[in-house]
């Protein structure tokens, strides 16, 4: 669950742009402020499963764009070559190495 919540955190952040502003708002009181569906529903004046739907969807719209635009996949990858150059400039200077990964970084925008 903690892996789906990171998930879902992650994709808001680069998408929550392309949400309504009640799909924006259900989703950060779900993930980022920990709230229950009944606290969501309470709070809108609706009940639990049409918060519970309203999610769904959001979470799938969220799946869909990571799909097409593939901006966390990207930002993943940047890391971890980012991660793999800064050991390359630990270790001895192996420059072509470390220009290989800079051309694989640049290559990701």
């Amino acid at each position: 669950m903690l892996e789906k919540t990171n998930r879902m955190n992650y994709l808001y952040d680069f998408y929550q742009a392309l949400l309504t502003p009640k799909q924006q708002s259900y989703m950060s009181l779900y993930y980022l402020d920990d709230y229950s569906l009944g606290e969501i529903a309470e709070e809108y004046g609706v009940s639990r499963q049409a918060v519970y739907d309203n999610i769904k969807r959001t979470e799938a719209m969220l799946e869909e764009y990571e799909k097409k635009l593939l901006l966390l996949q990207k930002f993943q990858e940047r890391k971890k070559l980012i991660l793999r150059m800064k050991e390359c400039l630990s270790e001895s200077s192996n420059s072509q190495l470390l220009t290989d990964l800079l051309h694989e970084l640049e290559k990701l925008d």
